[in-house]
């Protein structure tokens, strides 16, 4: 029963997010073209609902741009020794907006920027005991400076929240 309360209680407050539009005047501005560019190395944690760390992983970044297209290269590193790769192919549209391809991506990401920070939405495939399960993940990526960046997305089920990621990124002297 308090399962159950904590989950609803949670959706709620998920409900009350902060607008895009309140970072449009913050710099320095996120232009994923400029960050995702060249090597970068990343570390990151999955948490459940309560709040249990679940995951642990590091991540190995490329990314390469030519005009509005790009493509950045995952290489994940779980704790537990798993191993994962993802290569998004990532397109600038117009007014700060984005779009990402991957494979374990249903569909088209789809993003925008204001001032340092961009959030974008997408459903993501996950395999959990040996099934892919579909999660809607609310991304947001914030730039702190020109050489890091955090990310923190929520994953969702059927709209409700069922765990965090979060990820901090750094590009390697390029």
């Amino acid at each position: 029963m308090y399962k159950w309360l904590l989950i609803i209680f949670c959706s709620l407050l998920s409900a009350c997010s902060t607008p895009l539009e309140n970072y449009r005047n913050e710099t320095p501005s996120l232009a994923l073209e400029t960050f995702f560019n060249g090597k970068l190395q990343a570390v990151g944690m999955v948490q459940d609902y309560t709040n249990k760390v679940t995951r642990r992983f590091t991540v190995d970044m490329v990314g390469r741009w030519q005009a509005n297209e790009g493509v950045l290269e995952e290489d994940f590193r779980y704790a537990d020794g798993e191993v994962q790769r993802r290569v998004w192919y990532l397109s600038k549209l117009s007014d700060g907006q984005y779009a990402g391809r991957a494979d374990d991506v249903v569909g088209t990401a789809l993003g925008k920027t204001e001032g340092f920070a961009l959030n974008w939405g997408y459903t993501l495939q996950v395999p959990i005991d040996g099934e892919i399960m579909e999660f809607q993940l609310d991304d947001w990526m914030y730039l702190i400076d020109e050489n890091r960046l955090l990310n923190r997305a929520t994953m969702k089920k059927f709209g409700i929240p069922v765990a965090e990621l979060t990820l901090y990124i750094e590009r390697i002297n390029n």
